[in-house]
């Protein structure tokens, strides 16, 4: 199994380099991840610049661009034969509910599902400085299940994992994206010019603790696998509007 590995907190990002490290076991793995952190920056392209690619040994390079960037780039650039799957991850962070429309993490992996293969998007579910040795074993276990019992190329699992010790990790859950209760808010401040500047901030995401969720598992210390489909189409109002009777 040929593996591309990616992320949104850049090729130096300790997640990173602790899951190549289990992956290698499964297979070539390819390292192309930003040059720096790119977190938030969700499914962006570059377009209106050049992108530089710098390599740092054999399988493994950055790009002074997007994790979108890094995927592309990737398939249609760096590697021959094309991977047989995408890994993103390990985030440092959460990525759940509305958060993963947001999430670079998450984008890397879509990217990959638009190229035709399955894609794992990876994160633990913490700020703190944290051991990801546990975890990447969880991810390889996973790899390795999508590797016997097969994934469609257009499928993404998003999993997020609990920050705790692995002996109380609870077990694994599948299940859909949460509900965030969004509280971020527009901090306005004035340079030594007098002009007006502007930082999108917030506290902490706060989440509803829906059953099934996503939020729901990792907080009673599951693991949540949530499985995650391209078309973004909602068909009961496709049906519901057919009865407006619109003309041109």
């Amino acid at each position: 199994m040929n593996l591309l590995l990616t992320n949104d907190d850049g090729i130096h990002a300790p997640g990173l380099r602790v899951l190549a490290a289990e992956l290698a076991a499964l297979g070539p793995v390819t390292l192309v991840a930003p040059d720096r952190d790119q977190s938030a920056t969700s499914h962006s392209l570059t377009l209106h610049r050049p992108l530089r690619i710098h390599r740092h040994g054999e399988r493994e390079f950055s790009i002074d661009g997007t994790p979108t960037d890094c995927v592309l780039i990737a398939f249609h650039g760096l590697l021959d034969p094309k991977p047989d799957l995408v890994v993103s991850g390990i985030n440092h962070g959460p990525n759940m509910g509305e958060d993963v429309f947001y999430s670079g993490t998450v984008a890397a992996a879509i990217e990959g599902s638009m190229q035709g293969v399955p894609a794992v998007a990876a994160s633990l579910a913490t700020h703190e400085a944290a051991d990801f040795l546990a975890p990447a074993r969880f991810v390889r276990r996973l790899v390795e299940a999508i590797s016997r019992r097969g994934l469609d190329g257009k499928q993404v699992l998003n999993v997020n994992l609990p920050h705790r010790t692995w002996e109380t990790v609870q077990g694994v859950r599948f299940t859909r994206l949460g509900t965030r209760v969004y509280s971020d808010t527009l901090i306005e401040k004035t340079d030594p010019r007098g002009r007006a500047y502007y930082w999108i901030g917030g506290q902490d995401p706060v989440w509803a603790s829906h059953d099934g969720t996503d939020f729901h598992a990792v907080e009673h210390g599951f693991v949540s696998v949530t499985p995650l489909s391209l078309d973004l189409t909602d068909y009961r109002a496709v049906v519901e509007m057919e009865q407006w009777d619109l003309r041109p």
